[in-house]
Formats: structure tokens, sequence, C-alpha cells
């Protein structure tokens, strides 16, 4: 019999907040994390701005490490406030590959290099970044069952968590650890995009440059960041009389192969996601009471998004809150689906729909409610969160509020 899965715990570290409250908060409030690139001198390149983490602590090999075990700490804190996680645990993580950080290179390159001592410490640094941070994590806490590692792009979040809901659901774990973490914004990534003209070029305007669904769009703002959460079966969490902060009740994925780096234009892979995610749950589209959208504010994806919606709701998908996180947050990769659920998560428990800012004309294309401009109060029981990737990788999650209580 499929196991019922909640969430027990959450941790993010996001370009609005490096904590669950403080991200939840500016969430609400529309607050943009997007200013100018202070990481590296970005001047030579179309495009030099970005949604940056602020952090100030130390950095273990590669930012998109520590954000990892930063967002995986928090969840990890919550989860087990009222005692220990039952059982054997596994870890499923979305990460963005480098074989090696530049960071590396250029130190590799220093006159007189030579590897750590230590047999540890080669190991931390002969690792590429996703095998780091699948090492790191497990370690921490003491799992030692193979780790899956997601590398969809920017689906790779989203289908951690799915991964996971799976694997729980199933009996295969009584819980698990899962969530994504990325960061691009070196001179090799911002370039590699600029190359590609996905990115916006508003420079003189950085908090106005992601326009998810805007007329006015012309790219995506990069981000960085992490989200991390911790999935329990609900038998497992009542016996430990957890908090438990919404429930997974549903996961589609899908792959459609139609490109690089652009959608199907018929939209073919997002509504594969989105109906086997609904499939998955045993829901009709009448129980999605608001979808967490891509929204990448780029020219062909916020239209595209936008069919694939009309497609699975019919005439009800007008009346479907729609928000989008990366009007905030910029575009975090392997970590955007990851922290969007805990976006929608935070939506579920505020009975807010967060807005999507700077949407001053709606695109033709995209003529659905999308929430502009300041957060809307909608108490709502069931939300989807979607995740389209480059190379036609899709995923979609449905999330649902918990009114069961805690304790046994």
């Amino acid at each position: 019999m499929k196991q019922r899965v909640v969430i027990t715990g959450m941790g993010v570290v996001s370009p609005i907040g490096n904590s669950v409250a403080e991200f939840s908060q500016n969430l609400l409030a529309g607050v943009s994390g997007v200013g100018r690139i202070t990481l590296f001198d970005a001047s030579a390149l179309p495009t030099s701005i970005a949604a940056e983490v602020k952090w100030s602590g130390p950095i273990l090999r590669d930012r998109k490490i520590t954000f990892a075990r930063k967002a995986a700490a928090q969840a990890w804190r919550a989860a087990t406030a009222t005692g220990p996680l039952a059982g054997d645990g596994r870890l499923s993580i979305g990460m963005g590959l480098e074989l090696f950080s530049l960071e590396d290179v250029a130190r590799a390159r220093e006159p007189g290099f030579a590897l750590p001592e230590s047999s540890r410490e080669r190991l931390l640094f002969l690792q590429t970044p996703s095998d780091l941070s699948a090492y790191a994590i497990s370690d921490e806490y003491g799992m030692q069952r193979p780790p899956i590692i997601h590398v969809s792009a920017c689906a790779a979040g989203t289908d951690a968590i799915g991964a996971a809901f799976r694997q729980i659901a199933s009996g295969r774990c009584t819980w698990m650890l899962a969530g994504g973490a990325d960061s691009m914004i070196n001179p090799l990534g911002l370039g590699g995009f600029c190359k590609l003209n996905a990115l916006s070029t508003r420079n003189d305007e950085p908090a106005r440059a992601s326009r998810p669904f805007d007329r006015g769009r012309d790219g995506f703002v990069l981000g960085e960041g992490a989200g991390m959460m911790v999935l329990e079966s609900l038998d497992s969490a009542r016996q430990r009389g957890a908090e438990i902060f919404a429930e997974i009740i549903g996961y589609g994925n899908s792959f459609d192969a139609h490109g690089i780096s652009e959608p199907h234009p018929e939209a073919r892979g997002a509504i594969a996601a989105m109906r086997r995610a609904l499939a998955d749950a045993g829901f009709e589209p009448e129980a999605v009471d608001c979808i967490n959208a891509h929204g990448t504010s780029t020219p062909k994806n916020d239209p595209v998004e936008t069919l694939a919606i009309k497609q699975v709701f019919g005439a009800r998908a007008a009346k479907i809150p729609v928000c989008a996180t990366k009007s905030m947050i910029g575009h975090l990769i392997s970590a955007a689906g990851a922290v969007e659920a805990v976006a929608a998560v935070a939506g579920l428990r505020s009975g807010k729909v967060h807005p999507t800012l700077n949407l001053d004309e709606a695109d033709p294309a995209c003529d659905l409610d999308y929430v502009p401009g300041t957060a809307r109060h909608f108490p709502h029981r069931v939300v989807l969160s979607n995740s389209f990737a480059f190379g036609g990788q899709n995923a979609s999650i449905i999330l649902q509020r918990y009114e069961g209580g805690t304790g046994p």
C-alpha cells in the first residue's frame, strides 16, 4: 500500500534569505534579490547582474557545496527537533555539474602547488561538486545507503524531491533528505548563458530584470542557492510527534528531447509532467488550487508554460493563481525546483500566494492570473510546482496542506 509522505524539515539558502523564515517573509513581501554581480568582474559580458546569495561565512571548495550543507543542516535541525529519525535514511540531491571549479583550476596552476597531504582532504579536492555534496552530507548525517544524484538541469531539484517521495511512498525508505543546490554565477557559467542569449541584459535596472510573463521580458536572471527537505512517512512522523509542514502527494516527470535550450512548442513534455503528477496523486485537475510556475522570464518558456497549463486545466486555468518565484530570486538552475517547493509550502502555511514581480503588461500569449505585484490572501489546500529544463526534461510535484495535527 502506498505510504503517505510528509515534509518534517526544510532549509533554504537564497538571494532573499538564508533561513526558511527570512526567505518566506521576503517572498511574501515581494523583495527582489537581484543586483549587480560582486563575485567577479562581469563588466566585459552583456549581462552584469544576477541574484547572489549574501554570504559572509567560509566557503568549502565551491559555493553550491556550502549552500547544500547549510540548507541540509537547517532541514535536519527542524526534522529532529522532537527526536531522532527512525531507521536508515538516504540522500536525493540535484546538483549542477562542474569537473573543477575555477578556483581549483587557478590554485592548481600556482607555482609549487601540491595536493593536500591527508587522504580525506585529497578526496575532497579531487571530487566533483556533485560527488562532494553527496559525500559530505551523507557522511555528516550517517547515511550509508547510496545517494541518488540528479543532473536534469533546471528540473533536478524537483526530480530529487520526487524521487525521494517515491522511495518513501513505496516503502523502500522511512525518511530521506532531498533537494538541490547550484551556483553558476562565475565567468564560465554566466558567459555560457550569455552566449546562448538566454539572460536579461537589463543591467541598469537589476531588480526589474526578471519579468516572467511580461511583454517586455528579455531573458532570465541567473541565481544561486539551495533548498533541502526532510521527507518522511506519515506514520513515522506521527510516532515521533514531529511537526509536519506539508504533504507531498504526487510527482510526474517527462523527457521530450525537443531541443537543448528551448521547450517543445506544443508543450508536450510540460503537459505530460503535470498530468503524470495529477495521476500519481489520484487527482482530477479541479483539485489544484494554485500553481508555482517555472516562469523563467524567457521569450519562449513563458508562453509555452501558459499553453501547457491551459491544456491541462482547460477553461478553469484562468481562475487558478499562478506565481513565479524566479521574479524575485532569479533562476537557481539545479536548485530552482527545490527552493520553489519551499516557496510552495510557505504559501500553503500562510494562506497566501506570493507575487510575480515586474509584471507591468502581460504578453498577449500569457493571459492567466499571475498574481502581479503583491501577495494575495488566498487560503489554498493544493499547489502544483513546475520545473521545465533544458533538453526537454520536465518535472512537476503536487503538495498539500497537512491538516492532521502532530503527534501519534
